[in-house]
């Protein structure tokens, strides 16, 4: 072989050392494996998670369940929690006419508890923790 294609073949090479790498640490086990009871979805921040002052906590649960929120001992208020009903989503973030009017750099507990508003009860807690720097 000449000079350009061994050029091409080592590219080629490399680029797909480049992707094979990628792939590892995209689908690597991360060790904070956990698991989420039912029926809730999600949560974020995700369970030890370090995070900035801006962010939102988001709690998924289905569509006919109620939540009750806790942050780090506080209870937080119904009417500022937002809902998305067509999916169950509730967001809450601190704001200044807020039960906690901002996040602190440190660490922060979150407890919920819910139930099911339809059907028969469900009622379930969760409680993580995750920082915020």
């Amino acid at each position: 072989m000449d000079g350009p294609r061994y050029r091409l073949v080592y590219a080629g090479l490399g680029l797909a050392l480049v992707a094979l790498l990628a792939v590892l640490v995209a689908f690597w086990p991360s060790g904070d494996e956990f698991e989420l009871p039912e029926p809730l979805e999600a949560v974020f921040p995700l369970p030890n998670d370090i995070v900035v002052r801006q962010t939102a906590v988001e709690v998924d649960l289905p569509v006919g369940y109620r939540l009750e929120l806790s942050v780090d001992g506080v209870r937080i208020p119904e009417s500022e929690i937002g809902l998305t009903e067509a999916t169950g989503l509730r967001v809450w973030q601190p704001d200044m006419f807020s039960v906690i009017p901002e996040w602190t750099p440190g660490e922060h507990t979150v407890f919920i508890a819910w139930d099911s508003t339809v059907g028969r009860p469900d009622p379930g807690t969760f409680e993580w923790s995750f920082t915020v720097r």
